[in-house]
């Protein structure tokens, strides 16, 4: 089984990510799900949003490699949104990286260099998520452009809809997101 890091979405360290990272351990997997924000949680994207803008983009992601340290190099980065600045960063830049799985969000490749061969890469995220929308483009170049890279698009999904513990939850959405990423982490592991 795989040794996963998940980073949590500008609403911080929900009960929905949690509950995420307790199915994907329910399968065998290693979690380690790092609180980027010091116990806060926000109501509301924008709010969360507001505040890692604040403390500063480059403090999540200085805090998302703080996490990793003493830890195995071989593992699995996921991010939720947010959360995927650091994932991403991390499986481009850290050596060992055994698979990325970015939920609601993808950086352009080029924001930290190249993709490294052999990591595959799944990313989820829905069609009429307004904020997914404005990484759409770099998701369709990622898995275009890489053999190991998978993207998937859920319609009538809002943002972050595989958090259980936020109202755009979609249960029928996320069934299907597990479905296709846990058999990818089993073959990870």
């Amino acid at each position: 089984m795989a040794e996963i890091v998940l980073f949590h979405h500008s609403q911080g360290l929900t009960a929905g990510v949690r509950a995420f990272a307790d199915a994907l351990a329910a399968e065998g997997h290693t979690l380690h799900v790092p609180d980027l924000f010091d116990g806060r949680t926000f109501d509301d994207v924008e709010t969360g949003v507001a505040h890692a803008q604040e403390i500063g983009f480059g403090t999540v992601l200085d805090r998302g490699a703080a996490a990793v340290e003493g830890l195995p190099a071989a593992l699995v980065y996921a991010g939720f949104s947010m959360g995927v600045m650091p994932a991403q960063r991390l499986a481009q830049t850290r050596p060992g990286a055994v698979g990325a799985l970015f939920l609601d969000a993808c950086l352009p490749v080029a924001e930290f260099g190249t993709w490294p061969d052999g990591v595959p890469v799944q990313i989820h995220g829905g069609v009429d998520d307004e904020w997914f929308s404005e990484d759409l483009e770099a998701a369709r170049e990622l898995a275009g452009s890489v053999a190991e890279a998978e993207l998937f698009l859920y319609p009538g999904t809002a943002h972050l809809f595989a958090d259980s513990s936020l109202p755009g939850h979609d249960a029928q959405a996320t069934g299907l997101l597990l479905q296709r990423a846990l058999p990818f982490l089993g073959a990870l592991g």
